[in-house]
């Protein structure tokens, strides 16, 4: 979208006010209006709805994956791997919540956009959706900050962002990962913009599902919200969709990038520290214009004492198992991306050791635990629930088998009950 030179000032203006916020005190109310937050999110809703659902972008460019709302960390990695207009940028998703300058975040990066189209890229991640930003302090921040109206004006704009990015026709990004109903790019490509992804489908598994090791097909996710799909799943998508490599984010990983399936997969971190809570680095993927790739790592101090847990295991524990789709049955052979890695100064060189050492990380550590669950059944729970559906029909009308039922119901609402309790209190995952 084509810009005056008024508009033009106007936003560097903007840009300025908010980088002003880094490294020093002070909060977003300070530097900017209601109606200036307003007007940015009003031309960012026309910028987003001129970009397809699957954003198909160049090398060179760095993928950049969750920062929560951690502004000053945020400027610190821009500092290490450079600024827009310097360097093109896709961001994954999950730009609030969790952290305490999220408005900060998401509109130093709205502006960003608008002052530089072609060099910003931005999607949606899970924290992009009214359900989870209503809960884990998004809400809170507009409400305290602005009022509750400006949530809403944010939640318009979120539900514009684009699902997915492709690089060079080669690398597949997205916030979460992949769904039994990615059968090509069309796809994605076909999304209909506005949207709000709601219990299950395209929508929910591009910004909720999660690699695992521990199998080949779809499984249950232990999040309780779309699947876990294992390595012949990731391999075979590779070769259905024609592509090298797929990069995603929505796990904390311990060194801020991780490798799995002989390198067809990435998921990448951007917090460091995250949430107060690890000691994770922050990390970047560089693609070069050959589309090699290498990382740049961040870590900062520990902002205190408890800021000092490990990150659970990329890899989830799956549950139930599902049938593949025809179309995304294990692939025999497919071609791996990044064959080579460049060594370049400030980059971290990734040998063939520490590769085999991230694909082969087993979960001796505790297993992932839930997160921000918004559905209410696992695959455990959803067999229990098939079982009273068939009592409750007249297949058993023992009085016994009827006992059981009733206290089955009890111990599966019991177990919903904890889970959710265990999601909201401890999620370890963003």
């Amino acid at each position: 979208m084509a810009r005056n030179e008024a508009e033009m000032k106007w936003l560097d203006g903007i840009i300025t006010k908010l980088s002003g916020l880094y490294k020093r005190p002070g909060t977003i109310t300070g530097v900017m209006s209601l109606d200036e937050i307003l007007r940015v999110l009003t031309f960012t809703s026309t910028a987003l709805m001129q970009e397809g659902s699957l954003v198909e972008v160049d090398a060179p460019i760095k993928v950049v994956g969750d920062i929560h709302g951690q502004y000053q960390d945020m400027h610190k990695l821009f500092d290490l791997i450079g600024r827009v207009p310097h360097v093109k940028m896709i961001f994954l998703g999950d730009y609030v919540d969790r952290g305490t300058q999220s408005l900060e975040t998401i509109l130093y990066l709205f502006a960003m956009k608008l002052r530089y189209k072609d060099s910003v890229f931005l999607l949606r991640g899970n924290h992009e959706t009214p359900a989870v930003n209503r809960i884990y302090g998004f809400y809170a921040e507009c409400a305290i900050r602005y009022g509750p109206g400006l949530w809403w004006e944010f939640i318009s704009v979120f539900n514009r962002l684009p699902m997915a990015g492709l690089i060079a026709k080669r690398i597949l990004c997205m916030h979460g990962g992949l769904s039994p109903e990615l059968t090509s790019l069309d796809v994605i490509r076909r999304i209909k913009r506005p949207c709000e992804p709601v219990d299950r489908g395209l929508l929910i598994d591009l910004i909720w599902s999660d690699p695992t090791n521990k199998g080949d097909g779809w499984f249950y996710s232990p999040r309780g919200l779309s699947y876990a799909f294992g390595k012949g799943v990731t391999a075979a998508a590779c070769k259905l969709l024609n592509i090298d490599l797929i990069i995603r984010a929505h796990q904390v990983v311990q060194d801020g990038y991780e490798l799995m399936v002989g390198r067809q997969l990435i998921t990448i971190f951007s917090a460091p520290n995250y949430a107060g809570q690890f000691n994770n680095a922050a990390a970047v993927v560089c693609i070069d214009g050959d589309l090699q790739i290498t990382f740049q790592q961040l870590r900062v101090p520990a902002p205190h004492a408890r800021c000092n847990r490990p990150c659970p295991p990329v890899a989830c524990e799956p549950g139930k198992a599902l049938a593949l789709p025809d179309k995304l049955k294990t692939a025999t052979s497919v071609k791996s991306a990044n064959s080579k890695v460049n060594d370049e100064s400030g980059k971290e060189k990734i040998s063939g050791e520490q590769v085999t050492k991230n694909v082969d990380k087993e979960s001796a550590k505790e297993p992932v635990k839930k997160d921000d669950s918004m559905v209410e059944k696992s695959g455990e729970s959803s067999k229990e629930d098939e079982k009273r559906k068939e009592e409750a029909n007249g297949t058993n009308g023992e009085k016994e088998e009827k006992k059981e039922e009733a206290a089955d119901g009890k111990k599966n609402e019991e177990k919903l009950n904890d889970q959710n309790g265990t999601a909201k209190e401890e999620a370890k995952q963003p």
